[in-house]
C-alpha cells in the first residue's frame, strides 16, 4: 500500500493527501493538549470519539444548508474532507461566562449573557493565538468586511443548531470554537465550515448536574475525558448507550 503524504500535523490531528484533487483525509489523534500545549497527555479513544461526533455536527449543520469542508467518514479516525484556505482565524461563540472570558473580565463562571458573543483570535500558539477586533482582522487582510459579515452569521447560526440539539440532550452549550475556510468558484470565493466541532472545541455542561463533559475535564483534571466524551456522545445516539469504555488489554504470562 503506497504511504500517504502528509499535508500538516497540528494538536489533535494529522491532514493527509487525498483521493483526488481537492480533497484530504483529516485523521484524529488521541492527544489531548491545554494552555497552548504546555499541557499534554494521550487519552485513548479520544480520536475515535472526536471523528464520530465531529461526523454528527458537520452532517446536521449540511442538512440545514450551513456548508461545511466535510465530505464522509472514511473509518473510526478518518473523515474525507475538501481542502480549504483556512482563514487565520479562531471564531468563538459565548452563551455563558466560562474559561478565559470570566477570568479576564472577572465575571462569575456560569453567568448567562445576556446575547451570544462572538470573538475572534488570531491563530498563533507562539503568541498564545490573542484576541484579536474585526479593524485588525481587516487591516491585516485575513478577511474582508463581507467575509466577517458572513462569517458572524455563520457562528450565530451554528450556535442556533447546536444549542438546540445540546438542550435536547440536557447539555448547555457553554461555548465552542470554530474555524472558517474558503473555497474558490471560478473566481468567487466561498465560506465553508472547516476543521471540527467536538468536545474538545466546546465547553458542555450538564444542565441538571453542571458536570463537565468537554475538554475542561483534562485541563482542571476532573476525571476521565474519554468517559465525558463518550458521554456525550451516548446522549446524541452516536454511540449505543450501552458502550463502556474498556482499557486496552493486559498480556498475562
Amino acid at each position: 500500500m503506497a504511504r500517504r503524504k502528509k499535508i500538516y500535523e497540528g494538536k489533535a490531528k494529522i491532514l493527509y493527501e487525498g483521493p483526488e484533487p481537492g480533497t484530504l483525509v483529516q485523521y484524529f489523534k488521541d492527544d489531548a493538549t491545554a494552555f497552548n500545549a504546555e499541557k499534554r497527555a494521550v487519552i485513548e479513544g479520544k480520536g475515535v470519539l472526536n471523528n464520530r461526533l465531529s461526523e454528527f455536527f458537520m452532517t446536521g449543520l449540511g442538512q440545514i444548508g450551513i456548508p461545511t469542508h466535510f465530505i464522509r467518514r472514511l473509518n473510526m479516525r478518518e473523515q474525507l474532507i475538501r481542502q480549504v484556505e483556512i482563514i487565520p482565524l479562531e471564531i468563538i461563540v459565548r452563551n455563558v461566562a466560562a474559561g478565559s472570558m470570566a477570568k479576564r473580565l472577572g465575571i462569575e463562571e456560569g453567568t448567562q449573557l445576556p446575547r451570544p458573543i462572538v470573538e475572534f483570535s488570531y491563530k498563533d500558539d507562539a503568541l498564545g493565538d490573542p484576541l484579536v477586533p474585526e479593524e485588525y482582522i481587516i487591516a491585516f487582510g485575513w478577511a474582508s468586511q463581507q467575509d466577517m459579515d458572513d462569517i458572524v452569521s455563520l457562528a450565530l447560526r451554528v450556535n442556533d443548531w447546536m444549542s438546540g440539539v445540546m438542550y435536547g440532550v440536557g447539555i448547555k452549550l457553554v461555548d465552542f470554537k470554530i474555524e472558517v475556510g474558503r473555497v474558490w468558484d471560478n473566481e468567487f470565493p466561498r465560506l465553508l465550515l472547516a476543521d471540527e466541532i467536538s468536545p474538545d472545541s466546546c465547553r458542555l455542561w450538564d444542565i441538571e448536574t453542571g458536570q463537565k463533559l468537554d475538554k475542561d475535564v483534562f485541563r482542571r483534571d476532573l476525571g476521565n475525558l474519554t468517559d465525558a466524551y463518550t458521554e456525550v456522545a451516548k446522549r446524541l445516539g452516536v454511540m449505543p448507550s450501552n458502550v463502556t469504555h474498556r482499557p486496552k488489554p493486559t498480556l498475562i504470562n
